[in-house]
């Protein structure tokens, strides 16, 4: 883990404000591995290091893990259950990792982003339909849909598990360049779906009802996060960047549902 400034570091664990741990420092009450540090700047690993104030150790509270995943057609992306011996995200990870879950599950036969956490409300904020949070796919069919079948797709399509809600679909020239995509079907026409909800197969069953069915459905971004570079069966840590920004999508969509007028009866 990286180092980080010993105030930060102490505000964490609820000493104080971080302010209020500067004033401790400087008056000789914190210590590092038994040595009393007064200088502001000093930086410490917290997973490496035990912290006193005043003689008794702060304890720091859990870090959560954030891995993103790049699965593969084939992969099941649940952690555990009956998986008929089919390979699963969790096979992919290392074994040293504790206890994920998906936030937000792909079928077998979609790729792209998983994002694996133990941190239960962030999945809970993330997921559920309320909040409305963007998820970013991209999803080859077999020519370029009409103007009319674009608009239904827009704007909503009747479904046997209700209407779906409007999304934003366009036709897209290629997909990123960053973008890793694992050998499979290339040729067709890609689109860019973004969604705020995610019905059962809610892609497939769309396309398919406007008469465009889906050849590859590969999802790019949840919320800000995207897949990146990462190749298919690979994984890896979110970088503090990348939870910041999710923490502030979530906040965001907080907001913007406190601002809005409860609907009338």
């Amino acid at each position: 883990m990286a180092e980080e400034r010993l105030q930060k570091v102490m505000a964490a664990a609820g000493v104080g404000s971080r302010r209020a741990c500067e004033k401790l420092i400087e008056a000789g009450l914190v210590q590092v591995n038994g040595q009393t540090v007064t200088e502001l700047g000093t930086k410490v690993d917290p997973e490496q290091v035990q912290i006193t104030v005043r003689g008794r150790p702060i304890s720091l509270p859990k870090r959560h893990v954030y891995i993103k995943v790049h699965k593969p057609r084939g992969v099941i992306s649940d952690m555990g259950g009956a998986t008929h011996g089919r390979q699963t995200v969790a096979d992919l990870l290392p074994p040293e990792l504790r206890r994920v879950f998906p936030v937000g599950r792909l079928d077998l036969k979609s790729e792209g982003l998983v994002l694996l956490t133990d941190d239960g409300e962030l999945a809970h904020r993330l997921t559920h339909p309320r909040y409305e949070h963007e998820k970013t796919y991209f999803v080859l069919v077999p020519e370029r849909p009409s103007a009319e079948a674009l608009t239904q797709l827009r704007e909503g399509i009747d479904l046997p598990t209700g209407r779906t809600a409007p999304a934003r679909v366009r036709v897209i020239p290629r997909l990123p360049a960053e973008l890793r995509l694992a050998p499979g079907p290339q040729k067709g026409v890609w689109l860019e779906m973004v969604l705020r909800e995610g019905k059962k197969r809610q892609i497939r069953h769309m396309t398919a009802a406007v008469g465009y069915p889906t050849l590859r459905l590969v999802r790019w971004a949840i919320g800000p996060l995207t897949l990146g570079d990462l190749p298919a069966g690979q994984t890896a840590p979110l970088s503090r960047q990348e939870v910041a920004a999710l923490r502030q999508t979530i906040q965001q969509g907080q907001e913007s549902r406190k601002g809005r007028r409860p609907r009338r009866r």
